[in-house]
């Protein structure tokens, strides 16, 4: 009798430091639920100490943090010759010109600014782990019915016909894919589509839900309404 043979995906290991629990949490939850293995640090000394133990795939630091800051961490992983190779991204709420290029100039991959949308954060982790090798090969194409999704091409067909969508209907629209079947909250769309800390009012996922029924047409029919809680992509 032969022996059925599984492979089991690699998870891209990832470290991300951030001192703030609330954002550290939401991260790792969000990294988790894309088939990822995060791991949370408050500090550089957390991270250091299970650094000796393992290196990851990639490292994601806040630079604003009391104690030793993401630069001056992203200095040691740099002048380390066992670590100078992970590839990393800092996240801060700092924007100008300035700090960018004191970022990439010390050797870091990617610097997303603060507030991030999940799926925008999710994608440039990716990004940077293909340019290293460290992700497996991911489709992006996505389909649900008579919805079909191009990542890379950024396109989007209806019965095999071109929709034009903003950037935030596009997001929407992935967020809901990725996960169809599943009833999403106003709370987690804001969360995932927007960023972790936008401030605005969760009228906007109602909005854009009307704008994005209206141009899927014949396939707005499984965008469904879930009564006090949000939507779903589904039966």
């Amino acid at each position: 009798m032969t022996r059925k043979r599984f492979e089991v995906k690699k998870m891209p290991r990832i470290f991300f430091v951030e001192d703030d629990e609330n954002i550290r949490s939401l991260v790792i939850y969000a990294l988790a639920t894309a088939e990822m293995a995060p791991c949370g640090f408050e500090d550089g000394q957390e991270f250091f100490k299970a650094l000796k133990k393992g290196s990851p795939d990639l490292v994601m630091l806040d630079i604003m943090m009391p104690g030793e800051d993401g630069v001056s961490i992203l200095k040691r992983l740099k002048q380390n010759q066992s670590t100078c190779e992970i590839p990393v991204i800092m996240l801060t709420a700092k924007g100008s010109e300035f700090d960018r290029v004191k970022g990439l100039d010390l050797g870091a991959d990617d610097y997303i600014v603060k507030p991030f949308s999940m799926l925008e954060l999710i994608a440039r982790i990716r990004a940077v782990l293909r340019r290293s090798g460290a992700d497996p090969a991911e489709s992006s194409v996505l389909s649900y019915e008579n919805i079909t999704m191009d990542t890379d091409r950024y396109a989007v067909k209806v019965d095999g016909e071109a929709v034009e969508l903003t950037y935030k209907e596009f997001e929407l629209l992935l967020y809901m894919l990725r996960n169809h079947d599943i009833v999403l909250s106003r709370d987690k769309m804001m969360t995932n589509v927007w960023g972790f800390d936008y401030e605005g009012e969760s009228r906007t996922v109602d909005m854009h839900i009307k704008t994005l029924r209206q141009k899927l047409k014949s396939a707005s029919k499984w965008i469904k309404t879930v009564r006090s809680i949000g939507y779903k992509l589904g039966k």
